[in-house]
């Protein structure tokens, strides 16, 4: 059977590599795996997203949703160290390696790993940064960031970024009717760079 990046537990061999990946002027080398999203490096959506924003200086506590190896969290709490970046994925491989690659860069201590449902209820977020899983279905995305944004502070942004293909436009309408204002920041190489704010 074919395994998908967001199953919890994938079962093939680990297959470890390191790539290398530039980050707001900075390179990082962080490992992958076989069995998570975007084995082979940094994918071309989340390099749209981290290129379309500075680093969150402001921010105290990011969500990194739907981590995978971690180039988001692990990015974000070496350019900001005042914050705590929480890195959250189904997948337990992608979970070992945000932790390994936290280690790496010497931010382990402000980078909180955790699945889902291990998040405490009472965490809210100055900020959610997300390429999100698309291919997890329409319905389960919907559900996914109904359950994540309500967890914005008063004055929180969700960042996500959405490929034009994969349904971005109608995601922007859809959070609009859900209450959620929506504004699309940039559009490069068929994909779509949302801001979200709280109604």
């Amino acid at each position: 059977m074919t395994e998908h990046y967001f199953d919890a537990t994938p079962t093939g061999p680990e297959e470890r590599r390191d790539v290398v990946a530039r980050i707001w002027g900075d390179d990082y080398t962080f490992t992958t795996a076989a069995g998570v999203f975007a084995r082979d490096g940094l994918d071309k959506a989340t390099a749209v997203l981290l290129s379309a924003f500075d680093p969150p200086d402001g921010a105290r506590t990011v969500l990194d949703l739907g981590c995978g190896w971690g180039a988001i969290a692990v990015a974000v709490a070496a350019e900001v160290p005042e914050a705590t970046v929480h890195a959250v994925d189904t997948n337990t491989r992608a979970r070992d390696l945000v932790r390994h690659n936290a280690e790496r860069a010497g931010v382990a201590s402000r980078v909180v790993v955790a699945a889902p449902d291990d998040v405490p209820a009472t965490t809210v977020f100055d900020e959610i940064w997300s390429n999100p899983p698309i291919r997890i279905g329409k319905v389960a995305l919907h559900e996914l960031l109904l359950r994540w944004l309500p967890r914005l502070a008063p004055d929180g942004v969700a960042r996500l970024v959405v490929g034009k293909n994969l349904g971005s436009d109608s995601l922007q309408r859809w959070l609009i009717d859900q209450g959620w204002p929506t504004e699309r920041v940039t559009s490069v190489k068929g994909f779509r760079v949302l801001l979200v704010r709280r109604g």
